[in-house]
This record gives structure tokens, sequence and C-alpha cells, in this order.
């Protein structure tokens, strides 16, 4: 049976994407079997570090929401990311075209029908794992995918409003009984004190934190061009990054 795993955060700009994407291939590498949906249907991204080109993509989520395909034919092997012996992984990106998101934006859809392909994809690609890389917020889909998640990761920077936004996640998923909840804080300084860190934000929480990233040159001069945890795995971004990993095969 599938493990569905949802990264989630309440503001754009976490890294919640990136997260997800190194998230997906550490699982791939363990031989599982793993797809990633892109359901950040209004502003896409993750098929950046996966490398996934506009040029190969036919068929996006938004195609499989109005009708047009099976959304297995909009899943696309991006395997060769891993650069070693693992298992498969597919990605089902958004379109990035200004038309579709346009259309999105006017007509809306119906969130049911992520569900639908959700357990579509993982009956015909026969996963292990589903990594949804949520639109950040608090919205109908967002609750969709809290709702069907066995596993949740929240990811937060060390800031103010990012700690208020995240109360409301929070809340919203103990009150849905997701099985397994962890929070991630990403961007912290190096100057921080990452074990006063860790201490305050489980304390607000009460939710285990299972890793904190730090801020780094190395993910920045990256820019979201690749899996930073597969290109310098001795970082400690990537080192924190296998330990969430870890959560989630546990």
């Amino acid at each position: 049976m599938a493990k569905i795993v949802s990264i989630h955060s309440y503001r754009g700009g976490t890294g919640k994407s990136n997260l997800t994407a190194n998230l997906a291939a550490l699982t791939a590498l363990e031989g599982k079997r793993v797809a990633v949906v892109d359901t950040d249907i209004q502003s896409p991204g993750i098929h950046m570090p996966f490398g996934l080109s506009e040029e190969r993509v036919k068929f996006a989520l938004n195609h499989f929401i109005w009708g047009e395909c099976p959304v297995e034919e909009a899943a696309y092997d991006v395997t060769t990311v891993l650069g070693r012996p693992g298992g498969p992984i597919y990605l089902v990106p958004s379109s990035i075209k200004v038309s579709d998101i346009g259309r999105i934006l006017k007509e809306g859809y119906d969130v049911r029908l992520l569900n639908d392909g959700f357990q579509a994809l993982i009956e015909k690609l026969q996963l292990d794992y589903l990594f949804i890389d949520t639109h950040p917020g608090v919205n109908e889909e967002t609750l969709l995918s809290i709702a069907i998640s066995d596993a949740l990761v929240l990811i937060l920077r060390p800031d103010q409003q990012d700690f208020q936004g995240t109360a409301v996640t929070v809340e919203l998923a103990k009150k849905l009984d997701v099985p397994q909840m962890m929070l991630v804080v990403n961007k912290a300084l190096p100057s921080m004190n990452f074990d006063e860190l860790r201490a305050k934000v489980e304390k607000i929480y009460d939710v285990p934190v299972a890793a904190i990233l730090p801020l780094t040159t190395e993910l920045v001069q990256l820019a979201s061009a690749g899996l930073i945890s597969l290109i310098q795995p001795d970082l400690e971004a990537s080192r924190e990054m296998r330990k969430v990993s870890a959560r989630i095969l546990a």
C-alpha cells in the first residue's frame, strides 16, 4: 500500500518544492517506486530541480483536471536525475504556460479530481510513495492533501509570519488526525543556535522538528537547477534532508 506524503508551507518562498524534490529522490534511491505531483498549479516550479524541460511536456496535471488525458499520461520518468541505481521516479508537473495558469485562475477546478488522480497514479505506476508538492496557504486543495496524507511535512522559515501561519496548518492537521507530522525549518542563519531554535519550534507546535536546514551559498548558487542532496551529499543541508527521508521511510 502506497504512502502519501504532502509537503506544505503556509507561505511561498520557503523552499517547499526543492525539499519535496530532494525527499522524493532520496526515497527512490532506497529502491522505492516514487511519484511526485506538483499541485501548486498557480505557481509551478518543481520541474526545475528535476530538469524536466517544457519541450518534453505534452500533458500536465492541468490537462488531467480538464479531462484531456489520463493522469498517467502526464507522468514523466525522471529517474536519470538520480545518477545511480534506485527505484523509478515519476513527475506529474503543472503547466508553466501562461494561458494554462490563467485558465486555472479564471475557471478554478474540482479539487476532488486530484484525489482520483492520486489513486490512479498509485495503481497505474504501482507506487510505494506518492509525494505531493502543495500550494502554499490554506485552501480546499490543501485540506484535501492533508486529509489523505499518511505523512505531512511542514516547512517554515525562522520568521514570525511563518510561525503564525504554520500554527493554523498544524491545528488543521491535528483535527484531521494525520498519522505522521513533522516540521522542517529552512533557511536558518548559520549563526543561530540550532538547538535553541529546535526547542522553541517544538514547544510552539508540539510537533517534532525533523530537520533544520541552514542557509548556505551552495543552495543559493544552485538556484533550483538540481538536487542538492545528490550533488553535494556532504553538506549539512543534505545530511538534514536525509534525516527527514529516514523518518518518512520508517
